[in-house]
């Protein structure tokens, strides 16, 4: 069975120099976008991507990164939305590359779908009553 998951990798100094993601493809046969990476050398590394390949490759490549000394996190866990500041106004639908927000017709809020999220932080810079978290 393929999966697909977002995940948000923390590389520790000791690991950020080593190829750990040129490793998930040649060793796991696993399949990555970058969604987004901030790098600093010899100091400390965050990288957002979509992992795919068979579950039991997946699972192999999610233990190497664990051994390595990368802490994953799953993306969903670090987007977030602040229901009591929410408004539902509408900015985020429009700025959102992904189609994480959508407006319900009947309702008229706007719903949040973390699964569709790379974390581009558009939709924080665009809500005006900053209902929109990130947390890596």
């Amino acid at each position: 069975m393929v999966v697909s998951k977002r995940i948000v990798l923390h590389f520790p100094r000791r690991v950020v120099e080593r190829p750990i993601v040129y490793r998930l493809v040649k060793d796991y046969d696993l399949e990555f976008n970058i969604l987004k990476a901030f790098f600093t050398p010899e100091e400390e590394g965050l990288m957002v991507l979509e992992l795919s390949g068979e579950q039991t490759d997946y699972d192999k490549g999610i233990n190497y990164l664990t051994k390595a000394g990368v802490r994953i996190q799953s993306l969903s866990q670090d987007v977030i939305r602040n229901e009591e500041r929410c408004t539902h106004c509408g900015a985020c639908v429009t700025i959102c590359p992904t189609g994480a927000f959508e407006l319900d017709p009947l309702t008229r809020r706007i719903n949040f779908y973390n699964e569709k999220c790379v974390a581009c932080v558009l939709c924080i810079k665009a809500c005006p009553p900053r209902a929109m978290e990130v947390h890596f």
